[in-house]
């Protein structure tokens, strides 16, 4: 049996957290709703806890995966950020979902900008790609605020889209994140 550990990511206002049980209903909720399309919804809880259960196994398997991000004022689970490499994609990508009611507080660039940067330093993804639905703006305008430009048209699980690239980033900058080990 192979040994992993999902690493616990802190940023200012931000923990970036393996994901727990306790996150299902939020997820339930938000794969319940129109705006998870963007990344493979509607779905049902049968499917929302599958993939809740997808999370460890990408980070069993791959070494990286994705993190489920708290706000640290109110603790709150807020959606999730991380590197995901599936069969049909391309190569590595840095995603993201912010829950409705956490926009506009900066949370996803937060995130995103501590995700990339621990995969840049510790998983040897630098400059990953970022698959966006043509109708994301949000997402559009975030990778752009990120840095990352606009690649190529795509294609991601039978769906048409755009592939942003990320820069790659200064791997020597400890000044990325802070990093603590955990579960």
């Amino acid at each position: 049996m192979t040994s992993y550990t999902i690493p616990i990511v802190e940023t200012e206002n931000l923990i970036l957290r393996a994901p727990q049980e306790g996150d299902l209903p939020a997820m339930t909720e938000f794969f319940a709703s129109d705006r998870s399309r963007m990344v493979g919804g509607p779905k049902t809880p049968l499917e929302a806890w599958r993939s809740l259960l997808g999370r460890f196994g990408h980070w069993a398997i791959m070494g990286y995966g994705g993190w489920h991000i708290v706000e640290k004022a109110s603790g709150a689970f807020a959606g999730w950020t991380g590197i995901i490499n599936a069969p049909g994609w391309d190569e590595p990508e840095l995603g993201w979902v912010i829950f409705e009611g956490f926009e506009g507080k900066g949370i996803a660039f937060e995130a995103a900008t501590a995700a990339r940067a621990y995969a840049a330093r510790h998983q040897g993804v630098n400059g990953p790609i970022s698959y966006i639905a043509h109708e994301n703006n949000r997402s559009r305008a975030l990778a752009e605020r990120l840095g990352a430009t606009y690649e190529r048209e795509g294609e991601v699980v039978g769906k048409r889209c755009q592939v942003w690239r990320h820069p790659k980033l200064d791997i020597s900058d400890t000044a990325l994140t802070t990093e603590r080990t955990g579960q």
